[in-house]
């Protein structure tokens, strides 16, 4: 049989005491360390609340939101900027509806352009004759439905209940007419 030979090698902490302050220590040590750390990283900014950049002005509009919602009800010039015109280079311009019938190119930019014009969740992107080919394919009785019902992720209506049932169909010919 092989002996083993075991060395007793002392310990540093000998006493209760002792122990107490290597734990003390051991979690004080890497918060002062974090705390300096930190200080020395932003050389402990120093925030005049008194500042021009302080000023509740300065501060709402730094925080003001980047865009705004143009409701179809607004008056003209009431939004905080013109309505964007499609995504489509070169489409033409909706014409201006006859009184009584529903402008699909307005419902378009107020509801429809948010998906559509950057083909979000799949949606066929406004002018893309590729995307929109196999949909108007289907015939637009069933696009119609598809847009006023929901498919997929699409919500129905476009997420706007208001919308009636012949705005959201003059917006589908909307984007389908400009997608040939």
């Amino acid at each position: 049989m092989s002996e083993v030979n075991v060395e007793d090698h002392p310990s540093l902490i000998q006493t209760p005491q002792q122990l107490m302050v290597v734990v003390l220590l051991a979690f004080l040590v890497p918060i002062l360390t974090i705390v300096m750390v930190t200080q020395l990283i932003t050389g402990g900014l120093r925030i005049d609340r008194n500042s021009v950049e302080m000023s509740e002005s300065a501060v709402s509009e730094r925080l003001k939101p980047v865009g705004r919602v143009a409701l179809a009800d607004e008056p003209a010039g009431t939004s905080a900027a013109a309505a964007p015109t499609p995504p489509s280079a070169g489409a033409p311009a909706a014409a201006a509806a006859p009184p009584g019938k529903a402008d699909g190119g307005k419902v378009y930019q107020t509801v429809c352009a948010m998906c559509h014009g950057a083909g979000l969740m799949g949606s066929p992107k406004f002018g893309d004759a590729t995307a929109w080919k196999p949909r108007a394919a289907q015939g637009l009785t069933t696009l119609h439905e598809h847009a006023i019902k929901g498919i997929r992720t699409m919500p129905a209506k476009g997420g706007n209940p208001a919308l009636s049932d012949a705005e959201v169909s003059a917006a589908v010919d909307y984007m389908v007419g400009h997608s040939k």
